[in-house]
């Protein structure tokens, strides 16, 4: 199954390059498979992102999949649970496909030079930033720079509901199809169509420049309900 969805992926990733545009206007939608759902213990396999562009007014985002970036991480010998039969099974990438990944040092060199300064966004990313940067640390002994933006909670004040939802409730309520769940690449798509579909709602509320969306967010903690609703 990673297979025919990579083949797909990377036939998206190189097409034309697009037209640079500033690091502000040009955001990352990321997705990251790990060994397990311990930051502190177990392993990055696999990151993917794709670029949302925006106009410079930041009103008409569009998805560009001439800016896309995908790699498998080979994990190291003896740590965490790499080769779980029970999370193979959930994020698909064998322990064949494990052992011909690239090494995490240039992997994490291609995804840091790949994202240059570009603000990263993704569904639950306190658990993406905290598998990123523990990666980073160990390769590089220092975090990815670049700020992040958690989607959950955008999603919670467009919609004016307090529950903490799963990515895929949204996906549902917006009629988002995604090829593979828990497939980074296909993730990592499904999740950028939803910010399309929120942003007219977020635009209706800040001038959409990352720093306000951020603070904007933050602001979900006043919700009625939002706290201990989880």
């Amino acid at each position: 199954m990673w297979a025919s969805l990579s083949s797909w992926w990377s036939a998206l990733v190189h097409r034309p390059a697009v037209a640079p545009v500033p690091p502000s206007r040009r955001w990352l939608v990321v997705d990251v498979e790990s060994s397990g759902l311990n930051p502190l213990r177990d392993q990055l396999l696999a990151i993917a992102a794709v670029g949302v562009h925006f106009d410079e007014e930041f009103r008409h985002p569009c998805i560009e999949l001439g800016d896309a970036f995908e790699v498998l991480i080979r994990p190291s010998a003896g740590e965490g649970q790499a080769a779980d039969k029970a999370n193979i099974l959930i994020h698909r990438i064998g322990v064949g496909a494990q052992r011909s990944a690239r090494e995490a040092g240039d992997a994490l060199q291609a995804w840091s030079a790949f994202a240059g300064d570009a603000p990263l966004v993704a569904y639950h990313s306190a658990f993406d930033q905290a598998m990123m940067d523990r990666a980073m640390k160990a390769a590089f002994g220092r975090p990815l720079p670049n700020p992040w933006l958690d989607l959950e909670p955008v999603a919670a004040l467009v919609h004016q509901d307090p529950r903490y939802r799963p990515l895929d409730h949204w996906l549902d309520r917006h009629h988002i199809g995604c090829l593979i769940r828990h497939q980074a690449a296909a993730d990592a798509l499904a999740t950028a169509e939803l910010m399309l579909a929120l942003w007219p709602a977020v635009r209706s509320r800040v001038n959409g420049q990352f720093a306000s969306v951020a603070d904007w967010a933050q602001s979900h903690r006043f919700m009625p309900g939002r706290l201990g609703s989880r």
